[in-house]
This record gives C-alpha cells, sequence and structure tokens, in this order.
C-alpha cells in the first residue's frame, strides 16, 4: 500500500525497558490464521505492506487457528512453542490468557494510538475482552441459502433452519456447540436474554441437544470456513452457516446463486494473540508487526478486502470500496443497521468457563 511507505522503514519498539531495533529482531514469523478469504485479506491489507518496509522478513502461515487452544497447551508442555502470533476468536484468548499461555498486552504502550491522538485502549474501547488479546475485526457466524433452492417461500428467521417441512433439505454447521446450542434454545422458544441461564443447566444442555436432534439426520457438520461456501455453490445444502466474509465473498466475488440471512446473527471477535514464552528476538519481531497491523489505517484497509467490521472506532470512517470490486462495504458489514435488527451476541467469559465441558457433551452427543 502508498500509506505504508510513509512510515519509517525501521520502526522501533519498547521491550522491557530496552529499544528493539532491527538488529535485536528475529527476520522469521510464523503467523496463525484460518485460511480462505479471511487470510488473503490480511495478506493484503497489512502483511505485504510491512514487507514492503521489511524485505528482510520471511512469513510462514499456519492455519490452525480453529485448534489454537489445543495445539498451544502441547507446545507449552513439550517446550516447543513454533508460533509467532495467532489469530484467535476472543473466548478462546481468554482461555489462553487465564492459562498463562498468552502474553498480556499493555494496549497503550504496545499498540499505536489513533491518528487524532486517542489511545489504543480508547479507541478499541470495549473490544478489548482480554488482557492478552488485541482485537482486530468484528465478523457474525449467519447462514446463507441458495436462492434457487428455498422455494416461493423466502426464509427470513435463523428458525428456518429447523423447519423442514417449509425447506426441506441438508442443512451445514459447524462441528462445534458455540452457536448452535443458543439458535436451538431460541427456536425451542428461549428469549434471548435467558439462553446462557438457560444453557448454563443440565436440563438446558438437554433442551438444546434435543431441538438439534430434530434435524440432526440432515446436518453436513463443517470444520473450515470454506466449507459451507462449496457445500452451497455444489447445491449439496440449502441453508449453512460460516463466516460472514465466507458468504460475501461466495455472493459478491464468485457470484454464486446466495443469499445472506441475517437474523440471529453471531457477533464475535477475531484478534491477535502473542504466545508465551517467546525469545527476545521473536517476540520483539512480533511486537513490532503486531503494532502496525493493528493501527487505524491497516484495519480500515483489511475492509476493503472482506466484509468484516473494523475493531477500531478510529478505522471505521476510512472505510470505503472494495479493492477490488468497486462496491461500496459497508451494506455488506455485519454491524449494518439493516443487517443487525435481531442479533446474537456471546457471552465471551461464560464460554471462557464452559466451552470445555460443553465440547464434551456435545461430542458425545455427535457420536450417539
Amino acid at each position: 500500500m502508498k500509506l505504508a511507505k510513509m512510515f519509517m522503514a525501521t520502526s522501533a519498539l519498547t521491550l522491557a525497558g530496552n529499544v528493539a531495533t532491527a538488529e535485536d529482531m528475529a527476520n522469521e514469523l510464523t503467523l496463525v490464521s484460518w485460511g480462505g478469504a479471511y487470510q488473503a485479506s490480511q495478506v493484503k491489507a497489512y502483511v505485504e505492506p510491512y514487507l514492503e518496509m521489511h524485505p528482510e522478513v520471511k512469513v510462514t502461515w499456519d492455519e490452525s487457528s480453529g485448534e489454537a487452544v489445543a495445539k498451544l497447551r502441547a507446545m507449552n508442555e513439550t517446550g516447543n512453542v513454533t508460533w509467532d502470533l495467532v489469530d484467535a476468536v476472543a473466548s478462546d484468548s481468554m482461555r489462553l490468557c487465564d492459562e498463562g499461555l498468552a502474553e498480556e498486552i499493555n494496549h497503550d504502550e504496545d499498540l499505536a494510538a489513533a491518528p487524532d491522538g486517542t489511545s489504543a485502549s480508547d479507541d478499541f474501547g470495549d473490544l478489548l475482552v482480554s488482557d492478552c488479546f488485541v482485537p482486530q475485526i468484528v465478523y457474525s457466524t449467519t447462514f446463507g441459502y441458495r436462492k434457487d433452492l428455498v422455494g416461493e417461500t423466502k426464509p427470513d428467521s435463523v428458525c428456518a433452519i429447523f423447519d423442514l417441512d417449509t425447506w426441506p433439505g441438508k442443512r451445514s454447521l459447524q462441528k462445534r456447540p458455540i452457536d448452535n446450542m443458543e439458535w436451538a434454545l431460541y427456536c425451542d422458544g428461549v428469549a434471548k436474554d435467558a439462553i446462557y441461564d438457560t444453557l448454563g443447566t443440565d436440563e438446558g444442555v438437554n433442551q438444546a441437544l434435543a431441538k438439534l436432534d430434530t434435524i440432526k439426520d440432515q446436518v453436513v457438520w463443517w470444520t473450515a470456513g470454506a466449507e459451507t461456501p462449496q457445500l452451497l455453490a455444489d447445491g449439496e445444502v440449502v441453508f449453512g452457516s460460516t463466516f460472514n466474509g465466507r458468504l460475501f465473498s461466495a455472493i459478491a466475488e464468485q457470484n454464486q446463486p446466495i443469499e445472506m440471512l441475517w437474523d440471529m446473527q453471531s457477533f464475535d471477535l477475531d484478534g491477535w494473540v502473542v504466545p508465551a514464552g517467546l525469545p527476545a528476538d521473536r517476540k520483539a519481531r512480533v511486537m513490532d508487526f503486531l503494532k502496525f497491523a493493528t493501527d487505524t489505517q491497516r484495519l480500515a484497509d483489511q475492509a476493503a478486502y472482506i466484509s468484516y467490521g473494523p475493531a477500531r472506532a478510529s478505522s471505521a470512517p476510512l472505510v470505503g470500496k472494495h479493492a477490488e470490486l468497486g462496491i461500496d462495504m459497508a451494506p455488506h458489514m455485519p454491524t449494518d443497521p439493516a443487517n443487525s435488527g435481531n442479533v446474537h451476541v456471546y457471552d465471551y467469559e461464560w464460554w471462557a468457563d464452559n466451552r470445555d465441558d460443553l465440547n464434551a457433551k456435545f461430542e458425545a452427543w455427535l457420536a450417539k
């Protein structure tokens, strides 16, 4: 990016009271993300500009963010942490922080202020949900459907997923309890503000699983965000959940006959986590990259490649058109008023505290 060239070719970093120069920094970075359109937006928005400034650095990608907690636990046990910077959802960042597997971040010292001088902590605001987390984007997990396969009645509620009479056919759902349990309770009559109280009981868990039982034999379970758009494109499913940016890519970039179903989209945050215990030279490079990659311009630039809202308040006014398609990106954001009339907001702390238990119960249910 041309704007990136306005930055100094060698940036400084305060670390443990010392200024880290280029000579103090490792020249390799292993970044962990999710692959697909989202990772491509990261490459375009801030990795490529950073490498223009630092051609000596080699970046390697690992697409294992979905397994971040388990893999960092294993690396910590063996004393061999091979990842430098990990893209994680907010609830996973909390678990990693609680277990001492992620470094705490001093957001105002380690990150760039907004262009008007607003501190990073004020600019990110309430999205700083963990001391170990630097948010990048607000995204949602929502549904897409095949316009030509739903018949004359257009679905406008997430509960259409459970209505096999009106909309027969396969559905694709992520192979995890998050989202599925909340949607199941909501569509079984539980009020939104009572979902987590209900899910916190054995009866509530059984209620959610019983609702999912009604469609279980029609579900294709996915683990990678690219699967649902492909299943929809191939006509193998009528409805499918995935990240809104994946659906945007299929609709706007690939012209697939897919439409978004925004009702009860699940808002979530995605951001960076620094693994604990990195050697000084690797951590110095990580922190230098992190400061650059999460500044106001970089997060606004990312929105030119994918329909995720930037986490900084100062970035929002800079969001414009898609870098290649030339379309206005604002209407495609999950936060757009037209899309966010009925949203589900995660209880991050609840999931951080209960995910291992719910994972076990969900896996046992799947195995039945």
